[in-house]
């Protein structure tokens, strides 16, 4: 095996790069990416870059002389058309071809847009948020479409730097289908509280030149328009290459998605056996471990393999509540609030699917608090075990 392509470079593809080069290989190691920027890390966009407390330069996952030590085939700026299994090439939008013995697919999302919404802003990239924060401010209506992690999280830096934030979302409550009903309440109290009119139920059907259209025709007025519906994975690319993709690319439990073809970060559907079931997790740190699990098995033989059975975690930070969860929350069976209390933001909540638990999350407690329930959802936990008095 004397070359080996990652196509993606973000944190998967980056701790992809790195892992291999530190497991000892040391061919030929191409990373391309369709940004021309060196991988940057992608959370302080909505918060730390997007408030104007970090500058662009601070975002970058490594520094250039960690890069160069890497001795990698660097291609940046270039985003990958294609791949031929038969052939072992990835096509790249520039017409040229690179060869592989080994392909790591780590492309990532892209956000989902609205019609007309060419005139709004979306945050996933640098350039996106640096765009956004210099047209938000005092006196500025901004009005954010989505009131998921993303949307609540510009919602919150933009009305504490003196915007007037309108925060829209189509579902009564927000993140309810992965929270529950409950906490995604106590959440919207915090936004409602700092002066962001949050309406929910109400469904944007195009950006106009004046705010956003409504599907009862009424128009939310603003100056600058952020949708936050969601992420599509950058599998189109992928076409007619006989790689199975069904909400990403979907992978085994080893991150495998054809012979010679793994697959790590957002871009990914793979089979968790922790959970029993198949997931596409958008967050920083999957990202950073399965490119590093895919990357140990892309080099394994086939015995030495090992499945990857991460516990997600995710964060996030919205005006002073820090927002901390471990596990897999979409379609539990019941929440409960096991410590603290909603009303006061500061509390953590159990999930349960069938008889187990199978997430946590929590808001304003100590991190060693939340950590120890990622310990018992890692060990399959019975619900009637971890939450004493529940039925």
């Amino acid at each position: 095996m004397k070359r080996i392509v990652v196509v993606g470079a973000s944190a998967a593809g980056l701790a992809a790069a790195e892992t291999l080069r530190r497991e000892g290989y040391d061919g030929t190691l191409t990373l391309v990416g369709d940004e021309p920027r060196p991988p940057y890390d992608r959370p302080p966009l909505s918060k730390q870059v997007l408030s104007g407390q970090w500058d662009a330069d601070r975002t970058a996952l490594r520094t250039p002389e960690d890069l160069a030590a890497l001795g990698l085939d660097l291609r940046l700026g270039v985003a990958a058309a294609g791949i031929d299994p038969a052939t072992g090439l990835v096509r790249l939008a520039d017409g040229s071809t690179v060869p592989y013995d080994r392909l790591l697919i780590a492309t990532g999302v892209r956000p989902r847009r609205l019609p007309g919404d060419r005139v709004a802003h979306v945050l996933r990239t640098l350039d996106d948020a640096l765009a956004l924060r210099d047209r938000i401010g005092p006196g500025r209506r901004l009005v954010v479409v989505g009131a998921g992690f993303l949307g609540a999280e510009a919602a919150a830096v933009a009305s504490k730097l003196g915007a007037q934030v309108t925060l829209l979302e189509p579902a009564p409550v927000p993140l309810a289908h992965a929270v529950g009903r409950e906490v995604g309440q106590a959440l919207a109290q915090a936004h409602r509280e700092r002066g962001v009119e949050l309406r929910c139920g109400v469904t944007v059907t195009a950006v106009t030149e004046d705010g956003v259209l409504l599907a009862d025709g009424e128009v939310v007025e603003g100056d600058e328009i952020l949708v936050a519906i969601g992420s599509l994975p950058n599998t189109d690319w992928l076409a007619g290459s006989g790689l199975t993709v069904d909400d990403g690319v979907v992978c085994d439990e080893y991150c495998q998605a054809a012979p010679d073809v793994h697959a790590a970060g957002d871009v990914a559907r793979w089979y968790n056996p922790l959970f029993g079931t198949s997931m596409r997790i958008e967050h920083r740190t999957n990202a950073a471990e399965q490119g590093m699990a895919a990357a140990r098995n892309l080099l394994a033989a086939p015995g030495a393999r090992k499945p990857f059975t991460p516990v997600p975690y995710f964060w996030s930070d919205q005006y002073d509540m820090k927002i901390q969860a471990y596990g897999y929350l979409p379609g539990h069976d019941e929440v409960a609030v096991v410590e603290g209390d909603l009303a006061e933001r500061r509390f953590l909540a159990a999930y349960r699917s069938g008889d187990r638990i199978t997430g946590a999350l929590a808001v304003g407690m100590p991190a060693k608090v939340v950590r120890q329930w990622r310990q018992v959802i890692a060990v399959r936990a019975a619900w009637h075990d971890a939450v004493p008095n529940r039925p």
